[in-house]
């Protein structure tokens, strides 16, 4: 493709031109000086004029020459130099401008989309043009988007899409093959390259069909041997018309006639679980290019060792022949070991199911078909191992395919691991909501209880120990709602050294005397929006551990520092959203975590401590709160070196403005007894209880109700309610849309919701003005408290 444009300086003046002026200049000097001398007859006077007008015009010859003129210059790129420097073999570039015109593209380009072509235009179909459309559109008004499951022909691959340019007026255009192999797209390459012609040489050809039988690809040898060029032949030839089959059923090129060179074919389906697959077919001449002599063997079991797509050679009697460098990494074959048997490969137990079918596809017909199999050093992930029937090899009977899919078990596990996480979070949360409700009878019952009995009493002790354990038992549920992400929480704005700095005492005082404690803090760190004491709770655990992992002494170090956007570009992360971030590091130089453990840190009840020195929920609960805060959390580890976290929160943006909090008043009087009527509404027996008891010993006249239903129901029949307290979640119908129902006729009514879930959860489900909220579970003096700000409030 010829550049658009060319290098060069462009200005208004070259070199001829400048010397033309300077003869311009020159002669109407010399007339100028005749005319003075003709009309005053003075020789001095004539040459003096003259003399001036040439050293003028000499001045501004020199002047220009040595100073050019810039403000008519303009610089264009050698675009034809950019396109020689992007020139690679693995990605393909192009740069459009504004317009979406096509400014450069390299050579990689061109051979994948038949030209110089512009993008979305690549011949992609409607749903490819649209993916890239979109991703051009991102990428103007991002900076960046990226695409997959881009596909022409064999190719598969994904597109990275960047505006850049000194005004950022063009886009940058670089698709890349598909991490996932195309083994026909190798396939192809490798018949058409280089190692087609050296297969030619010795007598093997190789040709690629489609399921329609059209010939896709052919080498050289091929084409020869068949009747013409490979272009013609790629073009869509049917692959059975250049051969014929006699009597006897040799098979040779219809080109060659009777007195061509019988051939011997060898049918390999790319991808056994995949009926559109094309398929390799070698060819190899019964005569100077068979088994007899191997050299064609060789050859095969070359190709075999070239293609990525694990492969292996076995004969009759199911010895292995031969193993390419994917089948060996595939089934974890240690470096010089050779197995026999493909039975050595896998688990006792698929041994004989192994072994029988081998024998099958040796001695039945040309055929393949796939079987489950476990490996004996990864026995707990079942793999498809698939056989083919093989035939004019020589000695080797078998073709055995196994995909290397560590990528993919990998890929698995991880959405196993996330998948399990978002399960156990949900079962987190609901037995903690469960359980706050269990929690909020026994504390209430213990504050009723003591208010009967005095400090002395025989039962006041046993009441207090109750109460206190419950209160323990209320920080664990706690800790089981800050890792399902249902924790109630009260953001700010707020700087993140200020946090480290509230509990900087308190963190020399649990690192001791052999733990060093050293805190950084880096320049223009953004604001983030977050509940400062759950990011101290953050802060704290993660020190605690850390201390706990260095029971030698070492050094505990607290960095935050500031991530920009094109940091976060260098990262490469597929998890973190490319935005500004403020990060906070906390490294230890401990005994560290295995890497087998690593991923499992975060889950609940985990620990690597030993049994009762730990209780599993520290990490879970910094998880918990870094998610539910919007931030993302990051483990590092090098066993024996130590472990490093990494939290990004990020940065709040000014302008946004926050969600509306539920009402909360900040000053409570000491004085809780008050007077109204309050509706109760509340489906768990023991809570309405003790709320009832606590709410009538203050005062107030209580009338209760079990679901929704019954509440407006008492509602129709009385216009004296002057506050409606409701749990939020219950049968029949929640406390928001029996809330909306009542508003109807008492628009002015208060309302208190209590709930075991989290404020920020529900804020989902509340859209309601004149609205406060008591997360559960909460003590007598607590629920009193809240109705009376809550009636003070209307």
């Amino acid at each position: 493709m010829q550049a658009p444009r060319s290098f060069r300086l462009l200005t208004d003046g070259s070199a001829p031109d400048e010397r033309r002026l300077l003869w311009l200049v020159g002669g109407v000097a010399l007339a100028s000086a005749a005319l003075i001398f003709w009309a005053a007859h003075d020789a001095v006077l004539a040459a003096g004029f003259a003399a001036t007008l040439l050293a003028v015009a000499t001045l501004i010859h020199v002047a220009r020459t040595l100073y050019p003129a810039t403000a008519n210059t303009r610089v264009e790129f050698d675009w034809a130099l950019v396109r020689e420097a992007a020139d690679n073999d693995e990605v393909a570039i192009a740069v459009t401008d504004r317009a979406g015109r096509l400014v450069c593209a390299n050579a990689l380009h061109e051979s994948w989309f038949g030209g110089p072509s512009a993008p979305p235009a690549l011949g992609l179909g409607d749903a490819g043009e649209q993916m890239l459309s979109a991703a051009g559109r991102t990428a103007w008004r991002d900076g960046r988007a990226e695409v997959s499951g881009l596909k022409r022909d064999l190719l598969n691959f994904g597109a990275d899409v960047i505006r850049s340019g000194r005004n950022e007026d063009h886009l940058v255009w670089r698709f890349s093959a598909a991490r996932a192999v195309d083994l026909a797209l190798e396939a192809k390459r490798l018949i058409e390259g280089d190692a087609g012609k050296r297969m030619g040489e010795a007598g093997l050809m190789a040709v690629l069909i489609g399921i329609d039988g059209r010939i896709r690809s052919a080498s050289q040898g091929f084409a020869i041997r068949g009747g013409g060029r490979v272009e013609a032949l790629v073009a869509g030839r049917d692959f059975v018309s250049l051969l014929q089959t006699d009597s006897e059923g040799a098979v040779r090129f219809a080109a060659e006639g009777r007195s061509g060179t019988p051939l011997r074919l060898m049918q390999m389906p790319l991808e056994a679980d995949n009926p559109d697959s094309p398929t390799l077919i070698l060819i190899l001449d019964e005569e100077g290019g068979g088994a007899g002599t191997g050299g064609g063997i060789a050859h095969i079991q070359s190709l075999l060792g070239i293609l990525p797509l694990g492969l292996a050679l076995a004969d009759r009697d199911g010895r292995f022949l031969f193993l390419n460098d994917a089948f060996c990494r595939a089934v974890n074959l240690p470096a010089g070991s050779r197995p026999i048997y493909p039975g050595d490969l896998v688990v006792r137990e698929d041994k004989a199911a192994v072994a029988d079918s081998v024998r099958r596809f040796a001695t039945g017909q040309a055929m393949t078909g796939d079987i489950a199999v476990r490996l004996r050093d990864q026995p707990e992930e079942p793999v498809a191992l698939t056989i083919a029937g093989a035939r004019g090899l020589g000695d080797a009977a078998v073709l055995l395919s196994i995909k290397d899919n560590s990528e993919e078990s990998r890929l698995k596990k991880q959405v196993a691991q996330a998948t399990k996480m978002q399960a156990v979070g949900q079962l987190a949360g609901g037995v903690a909501h469960d359980f706050n409700n269990i929690l909020t009878g026994i504390i209430g019952h213990c504050d009723l209880m003591m208010l009967r009995h005095t400090p002395g009493d025989s039962d006041y002790d046993d009441i207090q120990q109750i109460k206190n354990n419950s209160n323990r038992a209320a920080s664990l549920t706690r800790q089981l709602l800050a890792f399902s992400r249902q924790q109630t929480l009260r953001p700010q704005i707020l700087q993140l050294p200020d946090v480290v700095s509230e509990i900087s005492n308190l963190l020399q005082r649990l690192m001791g005397e052999t733990v060093s404690l050293v805190v950084k803090h880096g320049r223009n760190l953004g604001a983030v929006r977050a509940d400062p004491g759950q990011l101290e709770q953050v802060v704290v655990n993660l020190a605690v551990n850390a201390r706990d992992a260095m029971p030698r002494g070492g050094t505990l170090t607290i960095q935050t520092y500031s991530v920009s956007v094109s940091e976060v570009r260098k990262l490469g992360s597929d998890i973190l959203p490319i935005t500004d971030y403020t990060a906070l590091s906390v490294s230890d130089t401990g005994t560290g975590i295995a890497p087998e453990l690593l991923p499992k840190i975060f889950e609940p009840f985990f620990t690597t401590k030993e049994v009762g020195k730990g209780t599993g929920l520290g990490l879970s609960t910094v998880y918990g709160i870094v998610k539910q805060s919007g931030g993302f959390i990051f483990a590092d580890s090098t066993p024996g070196k130590g472990t490093s976290f990494v939290i990004y929160l990020p940065v709040h943006k000014q302008e946004a403005q926050a969600a509306p909090a539920l009402s909360k008043p900040k000053e409570r009087p000491a004085e809780t007894w008050g007077t109204g009527t309050i509706l109760l509404v509340e489906d768990e027996d023991m809570v309405r209880a003790v709320a009832e008891r606590a709410l009538t010993r203050n005062g107030y006249t209580v009338v209760t109700a079990e679901n929704g239903e019954v509440a407006l129901e008492v509602l129709a029949l009385r216009n004296d309610i002057d506050l409606l307290i409701s749990d939020v979640v219950m049968p029949v119908m929640d406390g928001p849309t029996m809330v909306r129902q009542a508003r109807v006729d008492f628009p002015k009514m208060p309302i208190l919701f209590m709930s075991g879930y989290a404020e920020e959860q529900l804020r989902k489900m509340i859209d309601l003005d004149n609205i406060a909220f008591l997360p559960k579970p909460f003590s007598v003096q607590q629920l009193a408290e809240a109705a009376r700000d809550a009636l003070a409030g209307r």
